[in-house]
């Protein structure tokens, strides 16, 4: 019995993880940290592009952080300064978005390994002196306050406890469709790239294209969380889109499993819970904490926890297995 249900572990694992999002904002189950869930889901967001790009085709990307911040920051001038609709201004964010991913990416990708991890890093750091140094736009290192709520007719998204529904449930449409993608002949195309890059290009895949609408897609994803950021908080500044913001969307990444869709909430959490709940005690001393955690991941844990667990439950699902042909 206990067997046939390990089967269908991923199903229930998913079945808990919504359980546990519909219960979370209640006061009366971990209303407490309803913030601290909303980051998560928002990191998410970011963490599955990431995946997609990393883990799926195989191309380093050390600045995903500006493409959040490009998204925040668009929100942000165009609800508060321009008046503009934040549904709308949310749709202008991720097209602008998309178009600066598309001019560079073709660029970018014609770079490998060590050049493409600098060039993405470069970018990362050139958006961030931007958002700074933009400031009759962007507010500079102050940032900006007074952004407006998403609302929807008379509805707004005021409470920590509606924008907990808005978020994940944006959260939960980008998981299913990046899994729907990673089981479709793109998912395969993009699985071929990380293999060999020329192999794939020998039987028609055409490597340079794929890689690029993977990158702008997960840019997308990131835009659209950079946008739901800044509408939950109502204030914007540069410090959540410095480098060592890409450099934790990485570690979560890597934590809960670069060819893993579901497991990038494993690592968004996980990473969230240690910086938010457990870290801010060491002070500066949490980026060599993060560096320890990410070299013992690596070594120990190298396709990261969701992979991990399931190695797990295929174990004892196996030793069942055999004392139920023994008996």
């Amino acid at each position: 019995m206990l067997a046939k249900a390990l089967r269908k572990w991923p199903y229930l694992i998913i079945a808990a993880l919504l359980a546990l999002l519909i219960l979370a904002p209640f006061d009366w189950f971990l209303g407490q940290y309803r913030t601290l869930m909303i980051f998560i889901g928002l990191s998410t967001m970011v963490t599955v592009g990431l995946c997609l790009l990393l883990g799926y085709t195989g191309q380093v990307s050390l600045g995903q952080a500006a493409f959040y911040g490009l998204g925040a920051y668009f929100s942000a001038v165009l609800s508060k300064n321009y008046y503009i609709n934040p549904w709308l201004a949310m749709l202008i964010a991720a097209m602008a978005t998309v178009t600066f991913a598309y001019v560079i990416g073709y660029p970018i990708f014609r770079l490998r390994g060590n050049y493409l991890a600098m060039a993405t890093l470069g970018i990362g750091i050139i958006m961030w002196i931007l958002f700074r140094q933009l400031s009759q736009f962007t507010g500079g290192p102050d940032g900006m306050t007074g952004i407006p709520f998403l609302s929807i007719g008379g509805f707004a998204f005021e409470s920590s406890f509606r924008r907990y529904f808005l978020v994940w449930g944006f959260c939960l449409a980008v998981l299913l469709i990046s899994q729907n993608i990673v089981n479709s002949r793109t998912g395969r195309a993009l699985r071929a790239i990380h293999g060999s890059e020329a192999a794939a290009e020998s039987i028609g895949i055409n490597v340079a294209q794929f890689k690029v609408k993977i990158f702008v897609l997960s840019a997308v994803f990131a835009s659209l969380a950079g946008s739901l950021f800044v509408h939950h908080l109502r204030f914007v500044s540069p410090q959540p889109f410095d480098f060592f913001a890409s450099v934790k969307l990485v570690v979560m990444a890597v934590i809960g499993g670069l060819a893993s869709v579901w497991g990038a909430i494993f690592g968004a959490g996980a990473t969230r819970i240690l910086s938010d709940e457990l870290l801010l005690r060491f002070g500066e001393w949490d980026v060599v904490i993060y560096g320890a955690i990410l070299m013992l991941v690596m070594i120990f844990m190298p396709e990261g926890l969701f992979v991990k667990l399931k190695d797990i439950v295929g174990q004892v699902r196996s030793r069942f297995e055999r004392r139920g042909a023994e008996s």
